[in-house]
């Protein structure tokens, strides 16, 4: 559980820090920008250019390139890691070391096994670790813990999620397995898949099968299309465009994952169902519950108020709850260990892919 840093009376301000200012970061520093009871000290990145004109433009005080001389030199309670991949590992132990909590951008690491050292790290530290989960924080997301908590939909046994996407493999870091550790299954995939294991109730993996497809590539060659750009434009392209895997749970549930970069259909869509004894719930792209009443086959749409700028809001209530977690100790609803878990499971399935074989876990 998260410690909390102030009890009663006067509150000073919690000391925040974003190490990172790539793109994601934007709804990072957004978030935090609405809560009275946070300031934003320094803000990190390699690229000096970068950080610099980032903090002019939201008057934050002092930039750094280094991690650790910020850490050295600012008074900080907690940090938002916003970098690649391939960086979260030694970035997030280091700050742990000198017992700075952190918000890790998904995924946590860029392997297991980076993953298993974060966890300790955060065993041995007096700070907390939050693996940003955001979807966990989409009103829909909230509205179905709430009911599957109160055994709406009965029995849970199966559920098939995913994102498809046509138009080519982002350019930049998101394509250099180096930096990034894969394509749209550790990209896009993680939060599929973390949502849907969320909402079953956090079972452990017990097998995957998986396969993973390099076949179409950025697809640069394709015209009068608007498609996501990395800062860090261009690059190689060395990860895959395509996945799919079949997830086994320790309570039966079976989860069904495809999403691509690249991928030539006709339709293109996010999609989350899962199913119960008692009814199934479709959550995206639409959002109703199938069951029945009296002998009927019904549909319940449940109503909510909709978010203007729904990707924002996410993380505005992720933002909120890690801050809250930092001043009160409130429990962390994304912790490390929730993290370790995604990771074993992204292992197995590019395993699987690799050998073309299952993948069992004791």
């Amino acid at each position: 559980m998260a410690q909390a840093l102030y009890s009663g009376g006067h509150m000073t301000k919690l000391k925040i820090a974003i190490i990172g200012t790539g793109n994601i970061s934007n709804v990072h520093f957004n978030a935090y920008e609405k809560l009275e009871n946070v300031k934003i000290v320094s803000a990190c990145d390699i690229n000096e250019k970068r950080v610099k004109a980032y903090c002019e433009k939201r008057s934050i005080p002092t930039f750094y390139t280094d991690h650790m001389e910020m850490l050295k030199n600012e008074k900080i309670d907690a940090v938002s890691l916003c970098t690649w991949n391939n960086s979260h590992a030694h970035i997030a132990i280091d700050c742990l070391n000198a017992g700075i909590n952190v918000l890790c951008e998904k995924p946590l690491s860029l392997n297991y096994s980076q993953a298993e050292a974060m966890k300790e790290a955060a065993k041995k530290s007096s700070a907390f670790l939050m693996v940003g989960f955001v979807r966990r924080f989409d009103k829909k997301t909230l509205i179905m813990k709430d009911l599957l908590d109160k055994k709406k939909l009965g029995e849970l046994y199966y559920a098939k999620t995913g994102v498809i996407r046509r138009c080519g493999n982002p350019t930049g870091w998101f394509s250099d397995k180096s930096r990034s550790g894969g394509g749209p299954l550790i990209d896009l995939g993680v939060h599929m898949i973390d949502q849907c294991r969320y909402l079953m109730g956090k079972p452990k993996v017990v097998s995957v099968y998986g396969a993973t497809f390099e076949k179409l590539g950025p697809r640069t060659d394709v015209k009068m299309l608007n498609r996501y750009r990395p800062m860090d434009d261009g690059g190689i392209c060395d990860v895959e465009d395509f996945a799919s895997a079949m997830i086994r749970f320790d309570n039966g549930c079976v989860l069904a994952v495809e999403v691509s970069f690249a991928l030539h259909t006709t339709n293109e869509k996010l999609y989350c169902e899962i199913f119960g004894t008692e009814a199934g719930v479709e959550m995206a792209p639409g959002f109703k519950i199938a069951g029945t009443m009296e002998g009927y086959n019904v549909d319940i749409e449940p109503k909510y108020s909709e978010d203007k700028n729904v990707f924002q809001s996410m993380f505005d209530r992720q933002i909120a709850h890690y801050v809250d977690c930092n001043i009160n100790g409130t429990e962390c609803i994304s912790p490390i260990e929730d993290g370790v878990e995604l990771m074993k499971i992204l292992d197995g399935i590019y395993k699987s892919a690799s050998t073309g074989h299952e993948v069992t876990f004791k």
